[in-house]
């Protein structure tokens, strides 16, 4: 089972593009979209440095992260929740995301044929991954309320 469910939640965070990112800081708990790519469990995303919840994230870097679609039946939700640790990369990390961001969103990854408004913006913004400590798998269509807990390899700190 643990491997189906492992290539089930993988599959859904390559098939799907927005993340909510869930962040505290020093203004109390705020939750921001994101476009994400992954590899395997963990999520890559870019956003301004000044934005709230990258400022929440310099404080602390605890996160939580959902990823589903806007269901109107109960019965056919599915989503992913994540419990992780969420930081600013740089370096191989951040050529690393880049590379995965460009291959998901072609605009971002032909930066040399993007509009001027996608090149000014990612200028200005900083690469941040997630990594997961715990995960889980929502299907309602197993039964209401049907939530699976996915081995990610990592111990919660």
């Amino acid at each position: 089972m643990n491997d189906t469910l492992s290539m089930r939640v993988q599959r859904y965070l390559r098939d799907h593009n927005v993340a909510t990112v869930a962040t505290n800081g020093s203004g109390g708990p705020w939750a921001a979209a994101v476009f994400y790519a992954s590899d395997g469990y963990t999520l890559y995303f870019l956003s301004s440095p000044t934005s709230r919840h990258c400022l929440d994230l310099a404080q602390t870097a605890r996160v939580a992260v959902t990823i589903q679609e806007d269901y109107s039946d109960w019965l056919e939700i599915k989503g992913v929740q994540i419990e992780g640790i969420a930081t600013e990369i740089s370096g191989a990390e951040e050529e690393k995301a880049r590379k995965l961001y460009g291959r998901k969103f072609p605009l971002v990854g032909l930066l040399a044929q993007a509009p001027a408004a996608i090149v000014e913006a990612m200028a200005k913004v900083r690469w941040y991954k997630v990594v997961p400590h715990r995960c889980f798998f929502i299907d309602n269509s197993l039964g209401l309320g049907h939530r699976d807990e996915v081995d990610v390899g990592i111990d919660a700190e």
